[in-house]
């Protein structure tokens, strides 16, 4: 049983977080281009170092999976540092084929009017008033912040009354319902240092570890995960059961981050129970067989410690 179309929340593919081969990253996009994605977010979002892919490659990759009926978006990188960075994002805002996620505050101008705009998770959009003054950059959808309730969604935003651009257009809002959640960035990088080299001749360590460098507490506990300059929760946001509490919050959109095994059949899964009207008992356990990481977590969309995990 499909769903209304009306109801039927869109599925975003957010930027690949980690440092993937080329060829690895390839194929990645290859099984996207055929999956239920509805749209796809291109582009290096942690560390400009990283250069598997450089500017005119995501371009191409966007073409290819717009002619295979994606929406494509390009992700500004989320920490500014250097010229290089600014002069990267001036060059993103003169291409015009595609809208740009802007993962930091400082890209908002460099933005802002010249192409279609997205606001990122990163950006501290934490009321109505917030929503209201970034609509007026002429933004057309929001990514929550990922610590932010549902509830706490459906009062930024409310499906009631949403948020309008200047031009009367409603502000989507996108939840982050799958992948591990970003908590921080930093200059340092936490990577190189784990391996004790220096930033700026790291020899990309981080790619040994697809799926981040995960951190255990004293206790032996998972904690966090280090991805070069970011720092990750060590568990993994699954709101596959959520699907009621996010439409009552005017969630029209679903991000999900990937992960380096198994996410083509998470997308799968979230398409079928957000979408087709399946069930969801049962689909989250079988994703650990095909080494999706864990453990899961919802705290944060339910009012608790992020890293806490119910499933009532």
């Amino acid at each position: 049983m499909h769903l209304p179309h009306a109801s039927r929340l869109a599925l975003t593919v957010g930027p690949v977080l980690y440092h993937w081969p080329r060829d690895t990253l390839m194929q990645f996009y290859a099984d996207v281009a055929e999956s239920a994605a509805d749209t796809v977010v291109l582009g290096e979002a942690v560390c400009a170092r990283r250069r598997e892919l450089r500017l005119e490659d995501w371009l191409a990759l966007g073409r290819a999976l717009a002619g295979a009926g994606k929406e494509v978006v390009l992700a500004a990188q989320a920490l500014i540092e250097t010229e290089a960075d600014l002069r990267l994002i001036e060059r993103q805002a003169e291409q015009q084929e595609f809208a740009v996620e802007a993962g930091d505050a400082s890209a908002l101008q460099l933005l802002a009017g010249r192409v279609p705009l997205v606001l990122g998770p990163h950006l501290n959009i934490y009321s109505r008033e917030a929503l209201v003054e970034h609509a007026g950059l002429g933004a057309s959808r929001w990514v929550a912040p990922v610590e932010l309730s549902l509830d706490a969604l459906g009062l930024v935003n409310p499906p009631q009354d949403p948020v309008r651009t200047p031009q009367g257009e409603e502000i989507a809002t996108e939840a982050w319902v799958f992948g591990r959640l970003p908590l921080a960035f930093s200059a340092r990088c936490f990577t190189a240092r784990h391996h004790r080299v220096a930033k700026d001749d790291c020899g990309f360590r981080c790619m040994a570890d697809p799926d981040g460098l995960l951190l255990s507490s004293t206790e032996g506990q998972p904690f966090l995960v280090l991805n070069g300059t970011q720092t990750q929760s060590a568990s993994v946001q699954n709101l596959l059961g959520d699907g009621a509490a996010l439409r009552a919050a005017g969630v029209t959109r679903l991000r999900l981050s990937p992960c380096a095994q198994g996410f083509k059949q998470v997308l799968s899964d979230f398409d079928a129970v957000m979408n087709a009207g399946a069930p969801s008992n049962g689909r989250a356990a079988a994703w650990a067989g095909l080494g999706v990481p864990g453990p899961f977590s919802n705290g944060y969309a339910r009012r608790l410690p992020g890293m806490a995990w119910s499933d009532t």
